[in-house]
């Protein structure tokens, strides 16, 4: 039975590319968006936030010697990218969807406009929200942070490469120390780079409960909207 009315994913970029590590699985694609259907049969709102880090990131090595502002530009666009790809999935699978992006461009997806995503939430649509705020020097954690306190979301869920939030990146550090349940502040204090600062802050200020979980463990989307253990929970101390 699920915990939570309505939902908030966010969902890495760089999970969509799979093994290759670049541009999109076709078949990972497929995967996540069978879980997400799943989540939507029960009943559960959704709204997804995409990364672009599969295709380019403005703070990446490929966007180093660009222009910050253009580099972001294009990174809001890769999220476009994803977001028509996973519609596209979920659709397959009968699932009733809208792409709305921050960047206005009418014949690919709806502009965002707040009130409208409501109504698609409540009429059981799973709405995807792409191009970030369309503002460059904000990373898609702030974009999915703002988008789930605009629609009221009980919950924001990230969705990463890692099993939750780390005392320090488990990647480089075989001896990292995973946190079941942690602070706003802590997770400020320490500096860990599970989220955008600002995005934690926000959250903080709002009172927005943050999982941080494994996106490549099956189940785990369900089982976090479940109210089951999977990942990090981000509340007040």
């Amino acid at each position: 039975m699920p915990r939570y009315k309505r939902v908030l994913l966010k969902l890495s970029g760089e999970v969509l590319a799979g093994t290759a590590g670049f541009g999109l699985d076709r078949e990972r694609v497929h995967e996540l968006a069978a879980e997400v259907a799943e989540v939507a049969r029960r009943g559960v709102e959704t709204g997804i936030v995409l990364g672009g880090g599969n295709f380019i990131r403005g703070l990446s090595e490929a966007a180093r010697h660009m222009d910050r502002v253009t580099a972001d530009h294009m990174g809001m666009l890769a999220t476009v990218i994803n977001a028509l790809a996973f519609q596209d999935a979920l659709e397959k699978l009968g699932v009733a969807t809208r792409v709305m992006t921050a960047i206005e461009m009418r014949q690919v997806a709806e502009p965002y406009i707040r009130r409208r995503a409501l109504r698609h939430l409540e009429k059981g649509r799973v709405v995807l929200f792409a191009a970030g705020t369309s503002n460059p020097y904000f990373s898609t954690d702030t974009a999915a942070t703002l988008r789930a306190l605009e629609i009221r979301a009980q919950i924001l869920a990230k969705g990463t490469r890692v099993d939750g939030v780390y005392d320090k990146d488990p990647l480089k550090h075989p001896d990292a120390v995973l946190f079941e349940r942690i602070s706003y502040n802590e997770v400020l204090a320490r500096g860990l780079g599970v989220m955008d600062a600002t995005a934690v802050a926000m959250c903080r200020d709002n009172g927005l409960p943050v999982v941080v979980f494994n996106l490549n463990v099956p189940g785990n989307i369900l089982r976090v909207v479940e109210g089951e253990p999977a990942g990090t929970l981000i509340a007040e101390g």
